[in-house]
């Protein structure tokens, strides 16, 4: 494995960095700065995504056939890289990170032809309806019904932890087509119209004050069969094909590498005098990071590298979740130790925490509480606290792990 780049690889770095000089307005670099959630709020993701789109680069990983860039693996890499360098707000990747991929490997052609073209302009915006009250880990035990009616499927159940339902027009289901024996079977993989009667939102309020995750209730609603992707009745197979890619498909370490730099800044302001015992024992805690996100870039570099010959991520994937939300997580520990008594103020009208804040009243002085660096630190850490849950806790990519590579 090569990990030099070459001068075409060089030039197209080059290439990256005048867009986003050029594209990325004082308002999305903000956003970007002081995010707190993993996702950017509707508005901004979508301002964003409209450029990139404009300049053909929305869906960096699909074929060109589809609408994609062409680019290779290391090129991608590459564009993460100077993304995460530049500020740059998050798009959201239901649509064009995971519904997208799995239509191009399991849609039909009038599947593919309607909605990716919706995806990449904005026109349809996506959530993902997998966990359920009693089905999140266990993701087979799902209940949620979809029984057929000549062409239709009617629908009835309870999605909940659904991202930024509140703002999407589709959402991507597993539903239960047939109870059988192995749990796996008889599930269907559905894409749901979300303004169709019989679709309720409300909301779920995170601990770190902003709403962005909601509950999605289906009482009969009417779905058509053709709206069906894959086989009916084969949906896990679909299902494990969109996991490999919201696990592992693309890259966090230039993000944490972002981060590590933030950490440090946050550190020398609070101790600039380096024999400060907690400063020291803060110091040595990200050196450690340091070396971590090192390792987590190599995993990376091993998938770039898979992919790059047209295989899927595989049980790296799993992996590099693990690695990648863990590490995130003991990142915001750090900042917080470092901000002290700065990361106590509850101010998220100076961040941006990816939704609204219910029931918080911005105070009448516009200026924040205390240093810009720490404004973040707090709500950041409590939204991070999900990231050993979502796509699969950590638990269960530890499973995975133990059967896929080590045989158990």
């Amino acid at each position: 494995m090569n990990i030099d780049w070459s001068a075409e690889d060089i030039a197209f770095r080059e290439e990256v960095r005048a867009f986003l000089a050029q594209s990325l307005t004082d308002e999305l670099r903000k956003a970007g700065s002081s995010l707190t959630s993993v996702y950017a709020d509707y508005r901004i993701g979508m301002a964003w995504q409209r450029i990139l789109n404009k300049r053909g680069w929305a869906a960096p990983a699909w074929p060109v056939e589809f609408g994609g860039c062409g680019w290779s693996v290391s090129q991608r890499y590459i564009f993460a890289t100077e993304l995460a360098a530049a500020g740059a707000p998050p798009t959201s990747p239901m649509g064009i990170g995971m519904c997208g991929p799995v239509l191009i490997g399991h849609g039909t052609k009038e599947q593919q032809d309607y909605f990716l073209p919706r995806m990449l302009n904005g026109d349809d915006f996506w959530c993902q309806g997998y966990s359920e009250p009693q089905s999140g880990s266990d993701l087979a035990t799902l209940q949620m019904s979809a029984v057929e009616d000549g062409e239709d499927f009617i629908c009835t159940g309870h999605k909940l932890w659904t991202t930024h339902a509140h703002e999407a027009n589709w959402i991507f289901c597993l539903v239960r087509t047939a109870r059988e024996e192995i749990p796996q079977k008889g599930i269907t993989f559905l894409l749901i119209d979300m303004t169709s009667p019989g679709v309720e939102v409300t909301p779920i309020v995170s601990l770190s004050g902003e709403h962005i995750q909601n509950h999605v209730f289906f009482t009969d609603v009417r779905v058509p069969r053709k709206n069906a992707v894959g086989p009916i009745g084969q949906g896990w197979t679909v299902a494990k094909h969109l996991m490999q890619f919201e696990r592992g498909g693309g890259v966090a370490s230039p993000g944490m590498k972002a981060r590590l730099a933030k950490a440090a800044r946050i550190l020398n302001a609070q101790f600039p005098d380096r024999s400060d015992g907690e400063g020291i024992a803060l110091r040595r805690q990200l050196a450690e990071a340091a070396v971590q996100v090192e390792a987590l870039e190599a995993i990376e570099f091993r998938v770039m590298s898979a992919l790059s010959v047209g295989s899927a991520p595989g049980p790296e994937s799993s992996i590099l979740k693990t690695v990648g939300t863990e590490l995130s997580q003991r990142l915001t520990e750090i900042a917080l130790t470092a901000a002290g008594a700065y990361a106590g103020v509850y101010q998220p009208h100076m961040v941006s925490p990816g939704g609204p804040t219910p029931g918080f009243t911005p105070p009448p002085q516009k200026d924040g509480v205390g240093p810009e660096y720490s404004w973040t630190v707090a709500a950041k850490y409590l939204n991070d606290r999900a990231g050993s849950i979502y796509a699969g806790t950590n638990e269960i990519q530890r499973n995975i792990m133990a059967k896929a590579v080590l045989g158990l």
